[in-house]
C-alpha cells in the first residue's frame, strides 16, 4: 500500500489507465461532522432506546464501525425486524435531512476541484453513498452538484445492496460505459467498506481517505492500494 508521500512516484501498476473513477459522498467528498451520528440518535429515539443505556452505546459503537454501509443493513442488524429497521431508517433520513436543510452539509476542501480536474482529464466520475437516494439528492442540491458528475448511486440503484458489496461499483461501470476493463477503475472512499467494495469490484486502484471514519490500519486490512489525506491529491496521484 502506497502513502501519500509517495504520490511522486506512483504505482503504475495500479494508476496507468483508469477511466472511471467511483467517489464515496460522506466523509470523502462530503464533510460529515457528526451529522450521521447526529441523526443517528434520531433513529434511536425513534426506537425508544435510552439516550444513557448501554445498548444505545453499542449502538452507537456498531454506527460508527460500519460507516459507509447502507444505513437500512445497518438498522437491520440494530433492530431486528424489517418494520423496526424502516422506522429507524426513515426517522435518520428525516434527520439527516434537517441538518442538511439548515446548511451543515459542505464539501471536503478540494473536493469539487478534484472532481473538475478528473472530468477535464477525460476520467468519468461517479458518487456513490450508503444513504437513500432522498438524503443524496437532499445533499447534492445543498451544495450545487447536481450537475458535477456523470453519475449518482445509492444501494437502491444498485438492487439494494450497499457496500461493502460491490454492487454500486459495478453499477457505476456498466451504466456510464467509461472502461473497458474493471482495473480501469479507481473507487476511493473514508471507510474499510468503501475499500473492500472496491477490492471486490476488481478495481486497479482502491485508496482510502483520512477525512472520515476509518484509518490506515482498517484500509490496509481492507485491501487498499493507497491512502490518501483527502480526495483533493487523487488528481495528482492520477497524473492529472
Amino acid at each position: 500500500m502506497n502513502s501519500p508521500n509517495s504520490r511522486t512516484s506512483p504505482d503504475t501498476s495500479t494508476v496507468h489507465g483508469i477511466r472511471l473513477v467511483v467517489l464515496d459522498m460522506a466523509g470523502t467528498t462530503v464533510a460529515d461532522d457528526g451529522l450521521v451520528e447526529r441523526a443517528f440518535a434520531a433513529a434511536a429515539d425513534e426506537l425508544g432506546v435510552d439516550p444513557g443505556s448501554p445498548e444505545r452505546a453499542g449502538q452507537l459503537a456498531y454506527v460508527r464501525a460500519t460507516m459507509g454501509e447502507s444505513k437500512i443493513s445497518v438498522f437491520r442488524h440494530l433492530f431486528g425486524t424489517e418494520e423496526r429497521a424502516r422506522r429507524a431508517n426513515s426517522a435518520f433520513e428525516a434527520a439527516y435531512g434537517a441538518l442538511v436543510d439548515a446548511g451543515l452539509s459542505a464539501p471536503i476542501p478540494g473536493a469539487r476541484k478534484a472532481v473538475e480536474a478528473l472530468r477535464a482529464g477525460g476520467l468519468t466520475v461517479v458518487l456513490t453513498t450508503g444513504f437513500a437516494r432522498i438524503t443524496q439528492d437532499a445533499i447534492l442540491d445543498a451544495l450545487g452538484w447536481r450537475d458535477l458528475v456523470a453519475l449518482t448511486l445509492c444501494p437502491a440503484d444498485a438492487g439494494g445492496r450497499g457496500r461493502p458489496f460491490p454492487d454500486m461499483v459495478l453499477q457505476a461501470f456498466l451504466r456510464t460505459g467509461a472502461a473497458d476493463d474493471v482495473r480501469q477503475i479507481a473507487v476511493v472512499g473514508d471507510t474499510s467498506y468503501d475499500v473492500l467494495s472496491g477490492v471486490r469490484a476488481g478495481a486497479g486502484l482502491v485508496a482510502g481517505v483520512r477525512t472520515g471514519a476509518h484509518g490506515d490500519a482498517e484500509f490496509a486490512a481492507a485491501g487498499a492500494t493507497h491512502v490518501l489525506d483527502s480526495v483533493a491529491g487523487l488528481p495528482v496521484l492520477l497524473g492529472l
